[in-house]
């Protein structure tokens, strides 16, 4: 799995300059085209997993969720990669984490760094053949509710104010204006 490109890699001279509970801000001098240069800043964030699960029945799971201080949104399953975790795992974990679920199979389906002044790889998979097996094991900081959606309610989804993954959403309804394209992703992601 490749590391996602940013449309503002972080230089290697780049130096921290505070570290947070979740954000680094790093700084470096960079030179612009008449020749000053000007102090230039970025904040970093450990890498996400995303997740579309999918039911063996053809449904798919999105997360209902209420965090505090987070107006309630509509989701697919996600969270932050732990230090030293596999990213494959971490999808899994999330999974069940959140929804309860396994999968016989977590594809990998691309990657994005979606803010350029923010180096933040998130990591998006297809969950396959999900079954919920367990309750959810949440966080302190969330209520989730689970819903199963075909793809056709997916699809109205992902256009309301209340779903959170624009670039999921993105993705999908630009291929929308290519029907042969945009069948091919219904069946690459239902099958």
């Amino acid at each position: 799995m490749e590391y996602p490109k940013s449309s503002q890699p972080l230089p290697q001279h780049a130096k921290k300059v505070f570290e947070g509970v979740l954000f680094s801000v790093w700084q470096w001098e960079q030179k612009m085209f008449d020749g000053s240069t000007q102090t230039f800043e970025k904040v970093s964030r450990r890498s996400s997993v995303g997740i579309f699960p999918v039911t063996k029945d053809k449904k798919i799971i999105l997360t209902v969720q209420e965090q505090p201080g987070i107006d309630r949104f509509v989701s697919l399953v996600g969270g932050v990669v732990d230090p030293e975790e596999d990213i494959v795992d971490c999808a899994h974990r999330e999974l069940m984490e959140e929804v309860g679920a396994t999968a016989t199979n977590m594809d990998f389906w691309y990657s994005v760094q979606p803010v350029t002044k923010v180096e933040w790889p998130i990591y998006m998979f297809v969950a396959r053949n999900c079954e919920i097996v367990a309750p959810v094991n949440l966080d302190a900081g969330e209520k989730i509710s689970v819903k199963l959606v075909d793809w056709s309610e997916f699809l109205e989804i992902i256009q309301s104010e209340e779903f959170r993954d624009e670039e999921v959403a993105l993705k999908v309804l630009r291929l929308k204006q290519d029907p042969v394209k945009f069948k091919e992703l219904e069946e690459y992601l239902l099958k």
